[in-house]
């Protein structure tokens, strides 16, 4: 399948962080063709192997598979639901949000609710509503009829927004942080033919609650460099000033120089930007946003890992729904290949 049909395949599937099966078995299903070997390990990363001829350097990509999304966390005796939030979200966007609740029994469609401004009192309304003061509706009248339904304390909640192509090359969806990375990581696969170094391409879990796969993955493969493959905040909308962020959607590629969990080692910042101007990519650097990547904790797993990133300009990231451009996820794979024939080289 193309890039952008693996996308909205990805982007479609509920994978909140901790509740990763469906994406899992999908990037099992997607990466098996273009690798020799493909295992599970026992945090349920997707550790897929491509042989090189050499066998050294190791080389280990990392996408996380994870999203944000929420937890029940307790069911009413009216039926409603009350959650937890996993991954960092902006309470401000999740009232009217539409959600799916994954269930043992299937998915049931809900909406995020919260007492009607039309009856709050004037202070009530100069308040922001936080999520614990949110609820669930899945239109159950009564706690019985919810758990009926097949809804337990514990299930996870995603957002529910179907992937669309929307102006120019752009497309809409779910979960691009980190579907999108994913998607390029998968078609990277596609593309690399043979190579003298060993590609480990990981799907990794829990990422938005602490990077926790990356940690183990990187333990058990043992890379000589690890680039995470993620998404980060486009800077190209209204209301962000270009102190904030110069990182444009349509522009190419960023290169992670620092954030606030990773200084991207020297060496494997310049072997990425060398290869982008080879190869006539164009490409963005970023230096202090808030979060990391997954580049992070492989950066500080067992003697050290030299790290960087590769990540998609992308809008809207830990909402509902973000805005992603096609052509730079095309980039980031053709760079992600390029490393790969020139890692020799450097490492």
């Amino acid at each position: 399948m193309s890039l952008v049909e693996n996308l909205e395949k990805l982007s479609n599937a509920c994978g909140v962080a901790g509740r990763e099966a469906e994406v899992r078995n999908f990037m099992i299903n997607l990466l098996k063709p273009y690798v020799d070997e493909i295992s599970v390990d026992r945090m349920e990363n997707v550790i897929a192997i491509k042989k090189g001829k050499k066998a050294a350097p190791k080389v280990m990509f990392a996408a996380h598979m994870d999203e944000v999304g929420f937890l029940v966390k307790r069911i009413s005796k009216e039926g409603f639901l009350k959650f937890t939030k996993m991954g960092g979200i902006d309470d401000r966007i999740l009232l009217g949000s539409k959600v799916k609740v994954i269930t043992e029994k299937g998915s049931l469609p809900g909406v995020i609710g919260s007492k009607p401004p039309h009856i709050q009192k004037e202070e009530e309304r100069r308040k922001i509503v936080t999520y614990d003061d949110m609820f669930i509706d899945i239109g159950a009248q009564k706690m019985d009829v919810t758990k009926e339904m097949g809804v337990r304390v514990g299930d996870p909640v995603a957002f529910d927004v179907q992937f669309t192509k929307i102006g120019g090359d752009a497309v809409l969806g779910k979960a691009f942080d980190n579907r999108a990375g994913c998607a390029f990581m998968v078609e990277a696969l596609r593309q690399l033919n043979e190579t003298d170094c060993t590609v480990y391409a990981v799907g990794t879990i829990q990422e938005e609650v602490g990077l926790r796969g990356a940690a183990t993955a990187t333990y058990g493969v043992d890379p000589d460099v690890g680039i995470a493959l993620d998404v980060t905040v486009a800077g190209d909308t209204p209301g962000i000033r270009e102190f904030d962020t110069s990182v444009k959607m349509g522009k190419g590629p960023v290169l992670t120089v620092s954030d606030s969990g990773l200084i991207a080692h020297p060496k494997v910042l310049r072997w990425l930007i060398d290869t982008a101007t080879q190869n006539g990519i164009e490409y963005q650097l970023e230096t202090g946003p808030l979060g990391s990547t997954d580049a992070a904790r492989m950066a500080l797993t067992r003697g050290g890992v030299p790290s960087g990133a590769i990540s998609a300009p992308a809008r809207y990231i830990h909402s509902p729904a973000g805005v992603i451009s096609l052509k730079d996820l095309e980039n980031c794979a053709k760079l992600a290949v390029a490393a790969v024939h020139t890692i020799q080289d450097r490492f």
